[in-house]
């Protein structure tokens, strides 16, 4: 069966034909232009949920955004997908601002806080980095309700991606070289569509220096 025979397929077929149609009769040179060539100022590296589409949030059209999206929005250092997307962004489409963006009542965060005794393999696996840093800052979250926590490890995980981005060569390169790009903390709230600005960006490499010495500082 081809998927077009597909009632379901058929209607997202259907609804893009639509969609480019409207675009056209709106403004005939918005896909010529949008084909050309892609230069955006933004790179938004956030969570892979369905109901966080980076463009619409920031109110942005196609082109002006390049995005990254996986569960629970995490950078390993390990990851060549994240860190291919994050090089062409920062080396080759010089972008100027890199936003890492958590959502509350993130699911992702949510399953590294179960205390399920079950494997949920890759996902599981996944996660661990967002278990472990439950568990450095367990002491300070244990009078928070399910639902605290979980929004409160939001933004401790966007901190966390902070500063892992901050520490990868790409960064450090790029700031050596004199590059104008920066990296920042939100977290986006589902209830009402709003961004909190977590108040955690980073310029330069001295800022990513700090940030570092405060966090072995504060252990």
């Amino acid at each position: 069966m081809h998927f077009s025979d597909d009632p379901d397929i058929q209607q997202l077929l259907d609804q893009n034909r639509r969609w480019s149609e409207a675009m056209q009769a709106e403004d005939p040179e918005f896909f010529s232009r949008l084909s050309s060539q892609q230069n955006p100022d933004y790179l938004w590296i956030g969570c892979s949920d369905s109901r966080v589409p980076a463009n619409q949030i920031i109110d942005l059209p196609p082109g002006e955004v390049f995005v990254h999206r996986n569960v629970a929005n995490i950078l390993h250092h390990n990851d060549m997908n994240a860190l291919s997307v994050v090089q062409f962004a920062v080396d080759v489409l010089k972008v100027r601002h890199i936003m890492i963006v958590g959502h509350y009542g993130c699911g992702g965060v949510r399953a590294a806080l179960s205390e399920d005794d079950h494997d949920n393999g890759l996902v599981d696996y996944w996660l661990h980095s967002i278990r472990a840093l439950y568990q450095h800052h367990h002491d300070q979250l244990a009078h928070l309700t399910m639902d605290e926590r979980v929004d409160r490890m939001c933004e401790l995980n966007v901190k966390a991606q902070v500063r892992s981005l901050c520490s990868t060569r790409i960064l450090q390169r790029a700031w050596q070289r004199g590059q104008s790009v920066a990296v920042h903390g939100w977290c986006y709230s589902l209830a009402d569509g709003s961004i909190r600005d977590l108040d955690f960006s980073v310029n330069d490499q001295h800022q990513a220096a700090r940030l570092w010495q405060i966090e072995s500082l504060t252990g």
